[in-house]
């Protein structure tokens, strides 16, 4: 995908993938635990060699998580954020970004991450699910873009504005598939290394730290500006290896 787009910052508007991005872990796997399966399905979607569309159904339905199972995911994600993510997304908050978490993930469970962060309901895009009165799994929306392959690109598009620079930072396959609709794509590959992903893009970050994502998020001058803040100096300093973007 040489033909990516790639503009420099600065950017009004900030996503970010949540699993394996914002947080380490993959939270239907998490939820599978021993299912070698979901893990397998789980695998082939995320490095887009089926079709999300194709497993998503099916791993739930394998899994069948119930409201309780969701909620501890919602916690684990937020005891296993990726160091700097809360650090990084309140520097974006400082500089009046829009910040937006665009998930395949679930809802609930993904929600309650986005709102540790400080990031609005309305900026949370995931697919629900359906519990019945007992808290038990009846399903999922099937209509959500985000359950199947492309649909990033449907919910990236509509948050695109006229004059507002959109970035998107993601690590696997269906985060891909949406870089052309953004002015900057981020593979990030910090939690996972997937290879297709990572030759694809145009700019990238291998640190566990989501400091290394200052440089290619932000313009020299907003980097000035956030080392004027105390509280959010640190972020002026990223870690040693961060990777420029490379044409």
């Amino acid at each position: 995908m040489s033909t990516l787009p790639d503009a420099p910052p600065p950017y009004g508007t900030v996503a970010f993938d949540c699993d394996s991005t914002l947080s380490a872990m993959e939270g239907i796997e998490e939820l599978a635990r021993d299912n070698e399966e979901v893990k397998a399905l789980t695998r082939a979607a995320m490095e887009g060699t089926i079709a999300l569309e194709e497993v998503f159904g099916r791993r739930l339905a394998l899994v069948r998580p119930t409201r309780a199972d969701v909620e501890r995911i919602g916690q684990l994600y937020v005891e296993k954020l990726v160091p700097g993510v809360a650090a990084l997304v309140a520097g974006l908050h400082a500089l009046g970004k829009e910040v937006h978490v665009v998930s395949g993930g679930l809802l609930p469970a993904v929600r309650h991450l986005a709102e540790t962060l400080g990031v609005p309901r309305a900026r949370v895009h995931a697919v629900d699910l359906v519990f019945d009165a007992h808290g038990a799994y009846a399903g999922f929306d099937a209509r959500s873009p985000l359950a199947r392959a492309g649909g990033k690109i449907e919910v990236l598009t509509a948050l695109a504005r006229p004059g507002v620079a959109l970035a998107f930072v993601g690590d696997g396959a269906t985060d891909l598939e949406a870089a052309p609709v953004c002015a900057r794509f981020v593979a990030y590959g910090g939690v996972e290394r997937r290879a297709k992903v990572l030759a694809a893009a145009r700019v990238k970050s291998l640190e566990p730290d989501f400091r290394s994502l200052v440089p290619l998020l932000l313009s020299p001058q907003e980097i000035v500006t956030l080392a004027g803040l105390g509280t959010h100096a640190h972020l002026v300093e990223p870690p040693r290896s961060v990777r420029p973007p490379t044409a």
